[in-house]
């Protein structure tokens, strides 16, 4: 659902609008025609794509700067991050592309590119909530080589998967020769958008079932250490009302920012005005310019290492207590 970034706006240049005028769905160029008016929605897309790559490539380098953030829960942010990079990039890429160069192969590369940048953020989001659930039901083995290894097969899984979703278009799935075919997202295909929305779709309800999930364990940990000290205190319920209101954010952020483009990509048509593209693909962007913010900047072992990379040193007064993969 992810390639709907690399389109331009279908009325920028009048070859290459179909017979619908205004109300025609986005579309990539492979012709050279004078150069096409601003866009202030490509514009928008870029300037979200900069911060993005701004955010995102602060915390790979924080990740690679610091030896002590090689856990499994700082590999699979470091994935994440590593994605909304790319994804960040591949959007002022497509900028440059749209307004300077007009090339079907440099469209359609810029397509495969968000398709599989997005794909891999969506993917690593699962492996996160996946590790999350993993620390707190398996706590006791969940430092073991096992769980090591588990991680990196889902990331291998995962970029392995999220790469072919980004070939597909590249290697013919797209409709640049049959217009009938066209989705809203050209130059994708219907039957490729819908596989694009079915696997977030199945994605965002295996995350939804797994916070559930860690919510039953939270607070049956709440209640049993309250059992042990023979009352619930004022401070457990506060911690266990937190957690749960944590998750409930992660998860409502993701489902606000993926839900109605992907939504859309099923029900809308390709006649459609683009500004409807545009207006539920900007905030599928936010989500890879917010998941910086819940995943890595709260962490205070990054904190910590962004204090020391940009102070170059560390003052033993300040106080950082290091959080497990569980917490949230």
């Amino acid at each position: 659902p992810d390639a709907a970034a690399a389109l331009n706006e279908s009325g920028a240049a009048a070859p290459r609008l179909p017979a619908g005028g205004d109300n025609a769905s986005l579309e990539l160029s492979s012709r050279p025609p004078a150069p096409a008016a601003l866009n202030p929605w490509d514009v928008m897309l870029c300037v979200s794509g900069t911060a993005i790559a701004c955010e995102n490539a602060l915390v790979v380098a924080i990740i690679c700067y610091s030896p002590s953030l090689r856990t499994p829960m700082f590999v699979l942010v470091g994935s994440l991050a590593t994605a909304d990079l790319l994804a960040g990039l591949g959007l002022i890429l497509n900028f440059v592309f749209q307004y300077v160069i007009r090339s079907e192969t440099v469209s359609l590369l810029t397509v495969g590119f968000l398709v599989a940048s997005f794909a891999a953020s969506v993917s690593s989001l699962l492996a996160i909530t996946v590790d999350r659930y993993l620390s707190l039901y398996n706590a006791l083995t969940y430092y073991s080589e096992r769980t090591v290894l588990c991680i990196h097969t889902m990331l291998a899984g995962a970029w392995g998967v999220s790469l072919c979703l980004g070939l597909l278009p590249v290697l013919g799935w797209n409709c640049l020769h049959d217009r009938t075919s066209c989705s809203v997202v050209r130059p994708l295909t219907k039957s490729n958008v819908t596989l694009l929305s079915a696997s977030f779709f199945l994605i965002f309800l295996i995350m939804l079932h797994l916070y559930i999930e860690i919510c039953k364990i939270v607070c049956r940990h709440a209640h049993q250490i309250a059992l042990q000290q023979h009352f619930l205190t004022a401070s457990h319920y506060v911690t266990t009302k937190k957690g749960v209101s944590t998750l409930a954010i992660i998860l409502g952020t993701f489902g606000a920012s993926w839900l109605p483009f992907a939504i859309y990509c099923v029900v809308g048509d390709p006649d459609y005005p683009s500004v409807y593209t545009y207006a539920t693909l900007l905030p599928a962007t936010y989500n890879s310019m917010i998941n910086p913010i819940i995943y890595a900047y709260r962490n205070q072992e990054i904190q910590r290492s962004m204090w020391v990379l940009f102070c170059g040193c560390f003052q033993a007064k300040v106080s950082f207590r290091s959080r497990s993969p569980s917490d949230v």
